[in-house]
């Protein structure tokens, strides 16, 4: 059987930026098996597979692995698909907005497709559930550790303290005092695998106050793993769950709060994340992560 693929850069208005992505189109009759060996042969951080949906209301079931595992949701794949879909045909653009729903193990994941004559440029999506805060994390000391850091490049006080938080996919994040702190983080296996292997939340998003792009607010780093990734150019998961603790952490209390976030830079990856945090009486009522994709390659590949 032969079936078409997309590669994409996603978070990125330019090619050999942002998150590197495979996208199957039309995976209709693939086994869960071969999912995982054509992810395993690409070898990318996540290779996404769109299926006919499951429920009447969803637009199409969306599949994603590493080539480790299967994941129940991650941003880049559920972006880039929608990119993806839009520019082969896969749906229908009318207008400047069209709205698809992936069916994604997490639940359901809206996604808003915005185009410019019959071409997709930007996808948006809304988590399928809101910013969960999880267990309490290890001391900021062994943070630190974790990250081969100094303990005063944690920041630990009433405002900013490393926090648990999922909109599906849990991630630890760690607020760093200094953008040179980011640069200088490097995960410490030891105390990885002593304080956060078996974790609610194994994987880190470590993030300063600092950035380098003019526009962006935050610039981040996603250790990534416990999915068999080491380092990740730009997530969306991650983004989303941070904005969570940001609308927290800023007191926001009511509308719509807006955060540009920079990640991949020290892997070469430039990536741009938009998030934002609809917020009601003090307590995030939705949020959506939105980027730009880019077209790299385009073939067919042949599954025995």
């Amino acid at each position: 059987m032969h079936y078409a693929f997309w590669t994409v850069d996603v978070f990125t208005d330019r090619a050999f930026g942002g998150n590197p992505l495979v996208v199957i189109p039309f995976a209709n009759g693939l086994t869960s098996e071969q999912m995982q060996l054509i992810a395993r042969e690409f070898n990318l951080a996540e290779t996404a597979f769109v299926l006919p949906p499951e429920s009447p209301e969803h637009t199409f079931r969306l599949r994603i692995f590493t080539p480790a595992r299967e994941l129940p949701f991650a941003g880049h794949p559920t972006i880039g698909s929608a990119f993806v879909l839009g520019l082969c045909g896969g749906v229908e653009l009318k207008g400047e907005t069209t709205r698809i729903v992936f069916g994604e193990k997490v639940g359901a994941v809206p996604v808003e497709i915005r185009s410019n004559a019959g071409k997709p440029y930007f996808t948006q999506l809304t988590t399928a559930r809101l910013p969960e805060w999880g267990p309490p994390p290890p001391p900021s000391e062994i943070v630190a550790a974790m990250l081969s850091l100094d303990p005063k490049d944690v920041l630990d006080d009433e405002r900013d303290e490393p926090q648990a938080i999922s909109c599906g996919m849990p991630f630890l994040m760690v607020p760093l005092s200094s953008l040179d702190a980011v640069g200088r983080a490097r995960l410490n296996w030891e105390w990885w695998n002593q304080a956060l292997a078996a974790a609610w939340a194994t994987q880190i998003y470590a993030f300063s106050y600092e950035a380098k792009t003019q526009g962006a607010a935050i610039h981040a780093r996603a250790f990534t793993h416990a999915v068999g990734i080491e380092e990740d150019p730009a997530t969306g998961s991650a983004a989303s769950a941070l904005a969570g603790y940001l609308a927290r952490r800023e007191g926001v209390r009511e509308g719509t709060a807006r955060w540009r976030i920079e990640q991949g830079i020290e892997l070469g990856r430039p990536s741009l994340i938009d998030v934002e945090a609809d917020v009601r009486d003090s307590t995030v009522t939705a949020v959506r992560v939105g980027g730009s994709s880019v077209v790299v390659s385009e073939g067919h590949l042949s599954v025995p």
